[in-house]
């Protein structure tokens, strides 16, 4: 088993960087959080035309280039470092998933080619209003009717649900858990943005009403597939986690070389060398867990559960203690609006809820272990 990375991967890994670099640096992502839309469209379409980073993971004959969640990890990671403003998680983590884990042929070739291109945006509404993760207390439901399948309820938090063009949403029928596509301009679509602590992910709340939807994959057969959908986007996400996590890290060690309190460098004191170690271990722990979860989502082998939930749960909490940790390393700067660190601050506490919080996580290790 081999978790280090290629030549290839690393050049791609700086290909991302430079690109971001230019494309997101922080006078940037403050410009597109002040936004509605929250993303580019120029950089967007720029990602998918030159980079090809929307279809990285979408197999070849959909349009995608084909490579796995190794290579999305990279890219993640540095996404997370850059707090890249654009529905990227969403459409590529998300949406791009659901449809290869739960749809068929027919539903991938009418659904991946535009997400590949940058043509569409797309999300998965996964939660309602009480924020819960658990597939089986999935609220909305569909019925068929003469004209089609009909969806309504209301779909919470749905990341980037405000720009997507196709939202798929997990329903109820007889038969079961089923996945629909609903387009997001259908006049059964009310979308409302929601006021977040972390302006640079947008979320809204969708509601419902008599929406027309298209069945993707076997009707009550989505279960086991958005289940696996999830445990990659977890994966993906403890990636984010990490590369934000080496940002404030790198962040905290540079300004602890460079301020000089008392007539020497404030990274001499003991309490700060004591807060940089212990960030450090966080970093490089996170890694190895985030690095194990993105093999077994390349695989799809039966470790990808534990794994999964393993590289969340520890990924957060790591995240949250060292944007936290990066504040109090600054001091008063470090508490300003004018600084980033409450940028990295607040995306570590949304991305600690994304997608189940470590407690969650934790719950469901010990149920697979057996605990």
């Amino acid at each position: 088993m081999n978790f280090g990375f290629t030549q290839e991967q690393e050049e791609l890994r700086a290909m991302v960087k430079r690109f971001l670099s230019e494309k997101s640096p922080e006078s940037e992502v403050r410009r597109l959080m002040a936004t509605a839309e929250g993303y580019d469209p120029a950089v967007w379409r720029q990602m998918a035309e030159e980079l090809a980073l929307q279809g990285l993971g979408i197999p070849e004959e959909y349009g995608g280039q084909g490579f796995g969640p190794v290579e999305l990890y990279v890219v993640f990671e540095e996404m997370g470092a850059a707090l890249l403003c654009a529905p990227y998680f969403s459409t590529v983590a998300l949406a791009a998933n659901a449809v290869l884990q739960v749809g068929d042929q027919t539903d991938r070739a009418r659904y991946l080619p535009a997400m590949a291109s940058g043509e569409s945006i797309a999300t998965l509404a996964i939660t309602d209003d009480a924020g819960q993760w658990d597939l089986a207390t999935t609220s909305t439901t569909a019925s068929q009717t003469a004209s089609g399948w009909r969806l309504n309820g209301v779909r919470s938090y749905v990341t980037d649900g405000s720009v997507a063009s196709v939202i798929f949403v997990p329903a109820m029928t007889g038969a079961g858990l089923s996945l629909f596509a609903v387009a997001g301009d259908d006049p059964g679509v009310e979308r409302t943005p929601l006021a977040t602590m972390d302006q640079t992910r947008k979320q809204s709340r969708v509601v419902l009403s008599d929406a027309a939807g298209t069945l993707v994959g076997v009707e009550g057969g989505a279960l086991e597939g958005l289940q696996t959908t999830l445990r990659i986007a977890a994966a993906a996400l403890a990636a984010e986690q990490v590369g934000g996590a080496q940002r404030v890290l790198d962040s905290s060690v540079e300004y602890a070389k460079s301020r000089v309190q008392f007539g020497r460098p404030i990274g001499s004191f003991q309490a700060i060398k004591h807060k940089c170690a212990d960030m450090l271990l966080d970093v490089e722990s996170a890694k190895s867990a985030a690095y194990y979860a993105a093999w077994a989502a390349q695989e799809l082998n039966e470790e990808l559960p534990v794994a999964a939930s393993l590289a969340k749960s520890f990924c957060s909490e790591a995240y949250f203690h060292c944007a936290a940790e990066n504040i109090q390393i600054h001091g008063g700067i470090g508490f300003t609006w004018e600084h980033s660190a409450h940028l990295y601050f607040k995306r570590a506490k949304s991305s600690e809820l994304f997608l189940g919080d470590p407690a969650y996580h934790r719950e469901l290790l010990a149920q697979r272990l057996g605990i």
